[in-house]
């Protein structure tokens, strides 16, 4: 009974500890600090397959660190891989359910593959979460009011099947 006190001190001052290390974001790995900002580098210069070549060898270097894959899921994007960048995004919120950049960069991603339902699903979502002057709900409404864009066609997607013919 002599040491009840100081074992319940102690616990509380364990559980405090506990509660404080989980919740705070870490950074990164050194190496994958460095990759990412190279990444982040690439994609701001419109390069996002190098982008993405630099995320993929920075969460190599640190997979437990979940931005990576909020960036990678952006490079996805720009690359037009929106089934991609929602693999990303959800791998984000497996880690962080709450993640605002997250749950509005998914549904962003939706709308561009045309899923606009799904995308007000995730909005509604971050409205409960953090209302509607969030930057995040602000900006997913932008998206989903725009719609879906129309896809572009190359001229590399209609060239003509060659064809072969043979000259006396």
């Amino acid at each position: 009974m002599r040491f009840a006190p100081a074992a319940a001190a102690l616990s509380l001052v364990i559980a405090v500890q506990a509660s404080v290390g989980y919740g705070a974001e870490r950074d990164p790995a050194p190496r994958a600090a460095v990759l990412v900002a190279e990444g982040r580098a690439a994609l701001a210069a419109g390069q996002p397959q190098k982008a993405i070549d630099a995320f993929e060898a920075a969460l190599a270097v640190d997979p437990a660190y979940t931005p990576i894959y909020l960036d990678l899921a952006k490079a996805a994007r720009r690359e037009g891989l929106q089934g991609k960048a929602i693999a990303y995004y959800r791998e984000a919120l497996d880690r962080d359910p709450n993640n605002f950049a997250a749950i509005a960069g998914e549904g962003q991603a939706l709308v561009e593959k045309g899923a606009v339902e799904k995308a007000r699903n995730n909005l509604s979502r971050l409205q409960s979460l953090c209302g509607t002057n969030c930057a995040e709900t602000r900006q997913l409404a932008a998206t989903i009011s725009q719609g879906p864009q129309p896809r572009v066609l190359t001229a590399e997607a209609v060239l003509p099947d060659a064809q072969v013919t043979q000259s006396n």
